[in-house]
């Protein structure tokens, strides 16, 4: 019982040393604006951290394809990547890890789609509601 109690502890201890480090980016960060290269893509590439997406504010045009690069800092927090709007074209639910994964989708009708990471522990505020969310802006 007491080892328990020891690893209990010990996972509480990590979890509140990823709260206290937690990196957040400025809300007035610019805006990173795609544009299109040469293979006809809109490449993006997205860092996540200790509950925080760089850059969190991303333009990109409708209609051509996008590929964004998602990737975490390493991290014993597992997280995630997820925009959901179905009716833009964009549906994107995926693990993260500090392993670059690249996501492709054609976005089809302009709006701001918010993307986040769902991910929460036991009882503590989801990882969104930490900050680790951004804003896909589709002109």
């Amino acid at each position: 019982m007491k080892d328990a109690l020891k690893i209990l502890l010990c996972c509480l201890g990590i979890v509140g040393y990823g709260t206290c480090r937690a990196d957040v980016t400025a809300s007035n960060e610019a805006a990173y604006r795609a544009t299109i290269v040469a293979d006809g893509m809109q490449h993006v590439r997205i860092e996540g951290g200790a509950y925080f997406f760089k850059p969190n504010r991303v333009i990109v045009k409708s209609n051509v394809p996008v590929e964004l690069t998602v990737s975490v800092s390493r991290s014993l927090i597992p997280h995630s990547f997820v925009i959901q709007a179905p009716e833009a074209g964009i549906a994107v639910d995926e693990s993260l890890s500090s392993q670059a994964k690249n996501i492709r989708f054609t976005p089809t009708v302009a709006g701001s789609y918010p993307f986040y990471c769902k991910n929460r522990l036991l009882f503590f505020d989801s990882h969104r509601e930490k900050g680790m969310e951004g804003m896909l802006v589709v002109e």
